[in-house]
C-alpha cells in the first residue's frame, strides 16, 4: 500500500526528475463556470501538456527510472491513445524501441501521433483492457519491458505531480475533481494532497458506461466490468489498477459518475466558454461540476486531463451540443410533389428568422408514396426552445410535419 507521508518524496523527486522535459501547465480561472456552478473554478489545463495529455508525465518518469539494460530491451505499453503517445516520446529520449498496442478502433490521429515519435504500433482489441492482454503476451514473447499505464508507483508519482503544481499555485483550495480510468492520475494526485494539504476534497469522476472504480469505490473490493462503454475512450477502462484502488480507496472522498450527454455539454461548453480544446475524457471533471455533482466546496480545481481529441468527433459533438442545447432545429415534412411547396416552407423559416444550414430533397418511389416528396431541414434558430414555435407555424400553414429532431 502506496502511504501518501512515503510517496510524497517519490512525487517531488519525479517532479525534478520530469523538470527538462515536460511543461508546467497553466492553471486557469474560469468566470464562466465559476458564475454557473456557484463556486470559485479553476482548471488545470494539461490538454496543453507535452503530447496532448498528463500521461506523459507518469510515462516518462517510469522510463527515467529505468537501467540502462532494461532500456535496451525495448518498451511496450497498451493504450487508447494518450499513454501511446507519452511512452513513445520517452522513448524516443532515452533511445529505446518501443511497441505500443492500441484498441483497433483508435483514432487514426492518435496512430499517427504515436508512430510519429517512432514507435510501432501493434492494433488489437476492441478496448483497452483487450490490448492490455495483448501487450502483455508480448513482453513475455519479446522480452520487453511493460510501461503500465496506471498501476506502477513510478507511474502513480509522476502523475501525481500535476497535484503538487495546483497546490502551489492555489494553496487555498477545498477540492480536486479528477477524470478517472485506470486510476493512476487521481493515485498521484490523492496521494500528493493527502501528504501536503489533507483537508482538500479529492473527487474523481467517471462515465456512468463505464465506471468499475467508482463502483470499487462504494463496495470496498475490486468490481470488473467487462464491456465497458462510453464515448470518452480515454477513461474507458474495464478493470481498475489494484495499486491504484488501494490509494483510492484511503485517501479519495468522494468519487461521483456523469451520463454521456453531459459529457459532451462539458465538451462544447468548456471549448465555447474557456476557448480550450478537450477530448471527452479530459473533461470528465468538468461535466461533474457543470452537472452540480460537486457540492460544499467554495473553491474548486477541475484537472483537464487532455486535448487529444480527433477533429471529424470534434465536429459531431458540436453538432450534437447545438442540437441538445436548442440552438439548432431539424425538421421533416412530407409535402405535395408539386412546383411552389418548397417555396411556402422557406416562406415560413424566414418569418421565424431561421439560418438554414442544410436541405435534404427526397422523391424516388421506393422511399415516399407517388405524389409526395419528402423535405428534411436543418436550421439555427435565433434562440434556445424556438424550434417548437417553428414547427408550430408549419402546421398553422398546413404543413405536414413528419418527424421533429432535438
Amino acid at each position: 500500500m502506496l502511504e501518501p507521508r512515503n510517496e510524497i518524496r517519490r512525487i517531488r523527486a519525479a517532479a525534478e526528475r520530469l523538470r527538462p522535459y515536460i511543461r508546467r501547465t497553466p492553471t486557469v480561472y474560469s468566470y464562466t463556470f465559476s458564475e454557473s456552478s456557484g463556486c470559485d473554478v479553476y482548471l488545470k489545463l494539461e490538454n496543453l501538456q507535452r503530447t496532448g495529455s498528463f500521461k506523459v508525465r507518469g510515462a516518462l518518469n517510469r522510463v527515467l527510472a529505468l537501467s540502462d539494460a532494461e532500456r535496451a530491451r525495448g518498451l511496450v505499453a497498451a493504450s487508447a491513445g494518450n499513454h501511446a503517445q507519452g511512452v513513445a516520446l520517452a522513448a524516443k529520449l532515452v533511445g529505446a524501441p518501443a511497441t505500443i498496442v492500441m484498441p483497433i478502433a483508435t483514432a487514426l490521429i492518435k496512430i499517427q501521433r504515436t508512430e510519429g515519435y517512432g514507435a510501432e504500433v501493434v492494433l488489437h482489441g476492441e478496448n483497452y483492457d483487450a490490448a492490455q492482454r495483448h501487450a502483455a503476451e508480448l513482453a513475455q514473447q519479446r522480452g520487453l519491458v511493460p510501461i503500465h499505464p496506471f498501476d506502477d508507483p513510478d507511474v502513480i508519482a509522476g502523475q501525481g505531480t500535476v497535484g503538487l503544481e495546483i497546490l502551489e499555485e492555489l494553496p487555498e483550495l477545498d477540492a480536486i475533481v479528477v477524470p478517472i480510468g485506470g486510476g493512476g492520475l487521481i493515485s498521484g494526485v490523492a496521494l500528493a494532497l493527502k501528504a501536503v494539504a489533507p483537508n482538500v476534497r479529492v473527487i474523481g469522476v467517471q462515465a456512468r458506461g463505464a465506471a468499475p472504480m467508482v463502483r470499487s469505490f462504494r463496495s470496498g473490493r475490486l468490481e470488473n466490468l467487462e464491456r465497458p462503454e462510453t464515448i470518452a475512450e480515454g477513461i474507458r477502462v474495464g478493470a481498475p489498477g489494484k495499486l491504484a484502488f488501494e490509494v483510492v480507496r484511503a485517501c479519495v472522498d468522494e468519487c461521483v459518475e456523469v451520463e454521456e450527454a453531459e459529457i459532451l455539454e462539458a465538451v462544447v461548453q468548456t471549448m465555447e466558454k474557456s476557448k480550450v480544446v478537450a477530448e471527452a475524457a479530459g473533461v470528465a471533471a468538468v461535466a461533474a461540476l457543470i452537472a452540480g455533482r460537486v457540492r460544499d466546496a467554495k473553491r474548486v480545481c477541475a484537472i483537464v486531463s487532455g486535448g487529444n481529441i480527433d477533429l471529424n468527433l470534434l465536429a459531431r459533438i458540436i453538432e450534437s451540443g447545438l442540437a441538445q442545447s436548442g440552438r439548432t432545429h431539424a425538421i421533416a415534412l412530407r409535402l405535395p410533389d408539386t412546383p411552389g411547396q418548397l417555396a411556402r416552407v422557406l416562406d415560413v423559416l424566414t418569418e421565424q428568422q431561421c439560418n438554414i444550414l442544410d436541405v435534404q430533397h427526397y422523391r424516388s418511389g421506393w422511399r415516399v408514396p407517388l405524389g409526395s416528396v419528402d423535405v428534411e431541414v436543418l436550421v439555427e434558430v435565433r434562440r434556445a426552445g424556438a424550434g417548437v414555435l417553428l414547427d408550430a407555424a408549419l402546421r398553422e400553414r398546413g404543413f405536414d410535419v413528419r418527424s421533429v429532431g432535438p
